[in-house]
């Protein structure tokens, strides 16, 4: 079995602030350390679950924030940026059995996460044929592309609700909840364990029952919080601009849209 994790980190147990999430502020090393920790717990379940290969893509800011001296030998780790329309998702291909999200977080808007965005803070919100969408909405229709099951997803409660929204199937463990700029959260080690008990449990289901039907036609509203940002975006080849920070772009194919927010966004 091969499987395939996604990591990033506003998600971890505990988190509540911007300097304990971004690597120049001081909560940094801590959350970085929860980061490693809930991660290497999805490992071993995995490996518990019967996974003889393990790939970790770490999908937070620069890429590049997991204590990998931790991660156990059977894991490979894709560090940083390529640049690929995949983001957060690169590296999974058809081949993989199941896709795991660990300490993802809420959409743009939402009350659930102090830290909750999606992509950049310069997006108010990203929608999909009419719903507004999470990194984790993105990113599940990424391994619907590869034919992946979105297997289990670790978070603040927020996510893990939308997630069982569009993912019915999918296993998910809440570690906290966003009360404006505070957060109720599990303690660390008890997030540890339950995201281990979660993983393993969900991989030892059939795995079938997550699977994502993609639609067959995609439209993408970005609403920026700034018009200017929309206007500079706007040049995007078939990018429509409707209103002042909105852009929109249509596409059967879900490759396609993943190329524009790419661009978009960046």
């Amino acid at each position: 079995m091969r499987i395939f994790i996604s990591a990033d980190i506003e998600g971890t147990a505990a988190i509540a602030d911007w300097s304990e999430a971004l690597k120049d502020g001081p909560g940094y090393p801590e959350f970085r350390e929860q980061m490693t920790a809930e991660v290497v717990a999805a490992c071993e379940a995995a490996r518990a679950a019967g996974a003889d290969e393990v790939l970790v893509k770490d999908a937070h800011q620069t890429g590049r924030n997991l204590i990998v001296s931790r991660l156990p030998g059977y894991v490979r780790v894709l560090r940083g940026w390529s640049g690929h329309p995949f983001a957060m998702m690169f590296g999974l291909d058809r081949g993989f059995d199941a896709a795991l999200f660990i300490g993802y977080h809420a959409k743009a808007g939402a009350e659930s996460n102090p830290l909750a965005h999606t992509m950049n803070d310069r997006i108010s919100r990203l929608v999909i044929n009419g719903e507004v969408a999470s990194e984790f909405t993105v990113n599940a229709y990424t391994a619907a592309l590869e034919g992946v099951p979105p297997a289990f997803l670790s978070g603040d409660r927020g996510i893990c609700e939308d997630a069982q929204r569009l993912v019915p199937g999918i296993g998910t463990v809440a570690v906290s909840e966003g009360f404006g700029r505070a957060a109720l959260s599990m303690a660390p080690s008890r997030a540890v364990a339950d995201i281990r008990a979660g993983v393993e449990h969900a991989l030892s289901q059939d795995l079938s029952a997550c699977r994502l039907a993609l639609p067959e036609r995609f439209e993408l509203l970005i609403e920026f919080n700034n018009p200017t940002d929309a206007y500079r975006a706007s040049w995007y080849p078939g990018a429509e601009h409707p209103a002042a920070r909105t852009l929109r772009y249509v596409s059967d194919e879900y490759f396609e849209v993943l190329r524009a927010i790419r661009f978009l966004t960046a």
